[in-house]
């Protein structure tokens, strides 16, 4: 679960309308490279190497019909679901895609409850967050992908390690699809107004603070934030984990301890905007830095098609917050540029599937290299990344034009949030409810920390 993601695994959710029509020519492009045999058939007859394109579209159109039930969620404002179902439909013609769309509003635990019991009719469904996946495994609602990656060959180094830390006992039940990671955003005439150099794609979190505090203005009513950190513990907390030798379900988290201090000293200098009034207020992150006066946010990357789009739209004031860029997270000495911080989203075959190989040659298909270029060509990163995917996302109207923001796109390590653990969930409340009390005041860090301990190990050994 400590393993690291190592080369350039990046992700975001960026709007599909910010390129438009591009889901059309993505179930073109992609439909004539598909493999479109099940695990069965290839086991039993194996086509031979000079079988045509035209012979393979034959062979697909005469297999055995077959639907497959997908459970998604925010269909009409998500636009890969639909790209996808219809480039396997256009490459795989006797499959028929149904999506079924449970929401995204506590998406997990409805999965959860419409796979209980011998009712459900799902053989594809949606991973979204480790936790959810935990409770499926737990279920026994999905089923072990390890015979078919074998039988297929399936290379899961294609995943740059994504796949190592959501492996239960040895046994993978998910492939991931699509990655978010997190970055620096920060406003560019901020920086220019105070005389100051950019960040940079290589900095200490001792530089990044030290910026934070050339950059701040305390001035009423001119007011200059340095940095901003929305009220999530993994603003803070996930900080700590970039070492690659610590994780968020560890049962001893005096390692956080640095990154508090930054922070509250911070907080008490008026580099950044205090834990409580942001609570108080209920200002969201999205309003804090397109309000013009913070110089530099640590963000996940969907919040790059917010202010691509939002910007477009209007909505943002361009004056405000309209010349910004990203640079990779800052990072603790002896640590590689480049270390981040992600979360995917992944596909399962469910055990209730009445045809687990056309199931499954559907989940290898989205999340392999043809789902990948569909989810580029929708405005995505797929969990399989190339370069053209890269120059894809940095060519879009609206993303930064300058080689810094560019190379932040390249990520050397990524770090799962949450890695899986059976208590992944019960952990994560215990962290939140600490985090809340540190930041806010009502415990010292030293007693926070004393109390994440002694819960999170309770919860390990019992």
């Amino acid at each position: 679960m400590k393993k690291k993601l190592m080369s350039a695994v990046l992700a975001m959710s960026l709007v599909g309308s910010l390129l438009a029509g591009c889901g059309s020519s993505a179930s073109t492009d992609s439909a004539a490279n598909t493999d479109t045999a099940t695990t069965t058939e290839k086991a039993e007859e194996a086509a031979p190497a000079e079988t045509t394109a035209a012979e393979a579209a034959e062979e697909a159109t005469d297999a055995e019909p077959v639907t497959l039930k997908w459970a998604i969620w925010d269909k009409e404002t998500t636009a890969y679901w639909d790209a996808l179902a219809e480039a396997y439909q256009a490459a795989n013609p006797n499959v028929t895609i149904e999506m079924v769309d449970l929401g995204s509003t506590d998406y997990m635990t409805v999965l959860a409850t419409e796979l209980s019991g011998d009712g459900s009719d799902f053989d594809v469904v949606t991973i979204k967050d480790v936790p959810g996946y935990a409770t499926l495994v737990q279920k026994n609602a999905i089923l072990p992908l390890d015979d078919y990656i074998a039988a297929d060959g399936v290379d899961l180094d294609m995943y740059a390690g994504a796949t190592d830390q959501v492996t239960v006992d040895g046994s993978l039940y998910e492939l991931p699809f699509r990655n978010d990671f997190w970055v620096l955003f920060y406003n560019k005439d901020l920086f220019d107004a105070a005389g100051v150099a950019y960040p940079t794609n290589d900095m200490t979190f001792d530089e990044y603070d030290a910026l934070a505090r050339e950059l701040t203005d305390t001035t009423f009513g001119s007011q200059v934030y340095g940095s901003h950190y929305h009220t999530w513990r993994s603003t803070v907390q996930l900080l700590a984990v970039l070492d690659g030798q610590h994780s968020v379900l560890d049962g001893e988290y005096e390692f956080m301890k640095p990154y508090y201090e930054m922070v509250l000293n911070q907080e008490a200098d008026g580099v950044c905007r205090k834990y409580t009034d942001l609570k108080t207020e209920g200002l969201h992150y999205s309003a804090a830095f397109s309000g013009g006066d913070v110089a530099m946010m640590n963000m996940g990357s969907w919040f790059i098609s917010t202010m691509m789009t939002n910007l477009q739209s209007g909505e943002y004031d361009s004056s405000l917050c309209g010349n910004w860029g990203i640079v990779k997270y800052p990072h603790a000495d002896g640590v590689e540029a480049g270390s981040t911080l992600g979360t995917i989203t992944g596909l399962s075959v469910t055990t209730a599937c009445d045809t687990p190989d056309a199931a499954w040659e559907f989940v290898k298909w989205v999340s392999g290299e043809n789902g990948a270029a569909v989810m580029a060509k929708t405005g995505n990163f797929p969990a399989v990344m190339n370069s053209e995917v890269q120059d894809l996302i940095a060519g879009l109207e609206g993303f930064p034009t300058d080689a810094e923001s560019k190379e932040a796109l390249n990520v050397s390590n990524l770090y799962l949030e949450l890695p899986y653990d059976a208590n992944c969930a019960e952990i994560n409340s215990v962290l939140d409810t600490y985090h809340g009390s540190i930041m806010s005041g009502e415990m010292s860090i030293d007693d926070g920390i004393a109390a994440m301990n002694t819960e999170v190990q309770a919860i390990i050994n019992k």
